[in-house]
């Protein structure tokens, strides 16, 4: 079995559902990473720090439930918005919030028996993971899968300009001169467009064993 595993994938591709499945039936540790950059759009956004400012005493932490907490305080559900996902994108561009952030994940995956996901797992952070996969899907899909998602939590959602949001964000994180979006060598293509969740979970755990 695979004891560090990689996903990596665009904005919307399942990348986390899955990866909390298959966390949950290998019982591995699983870490957002991108939860972490929410965090730190979310302190920016509520202090009106300038990002080199924001990150020098950021404190993130996660929990074995998912749960994340940014300064001693649980934001899990305060960074699913649209605003603070916004947000992410844009701080994820700078250098500081990437070493630092980068840093803590290389931390957390040190005990082994990790499934992390993100942008850049298998490129920059974990380079020697034992599993990597990047996971995509249309944009189309990815839409309709947000769309659906910010319904269900009662949010505005406008189909068109979510579509337009995922391009947008596509182009930012695999274009970024800092740890683009990109598939590792030796990575796993894994297209979920046209896969239920556990389709997809069943090839990663028999990609895993």
């Amino acid at each position: 079995m695979k004891k560090i595993i990689a996903v990596d994938g665009p904005a919307g591709a399942g990348k986390s559902t899955v990866s909390k499945i298959v966390a949950a039936r290998l019982g591995y540790t699983y870490i957002d990473t991108g939860s972490m950059y929410r965090a730190v759009a979310l302190k920016v956004l509520l202090t009106g720090k300038n990002v080199d400012d924001a990150i020098k005493d950021v404190d993130i932490k996660l929990d074995a439930n998912g749960k994340i907490f940014l300064d001693g305080r649980d934001v899990t559900k305060e960074i699913r918005t649209p605003e603070v996902s916004r947000g992410a994108s844009d701080v994820a561009k700078f250098g500081v919030v990437r070493e630092k952030l980068t840093q803590l994940q290389r931390e957390m995956a040190a005990q082994g028996k990790v499934i992390m996901d993100g942008r850049d797992i298998g490129t920059q952070v974990l380079p020697d993971a034992d599993l990597k996969i990047f996971l995509t899907a249309s944009v189309e899909e990815r839409a309709r899968r947000r769309f659906l998602e910010l319904k269900e939590k009662n949010f505005a959602a406008d189909f068109e300009q979510i579509k337009k949001e995922i391009s947008l964000r596509d182009k930012q994180d695999s274009e970024r001169k800092i740890a683009p979006l990109a598939q590792a060598e030796d990575a796993v293509l894994l297209d979920s467009t046209k896969l239920t969740i556990e389709e997809v979970v069943a090839e990663i755990l028999r990609l895993a064993a």
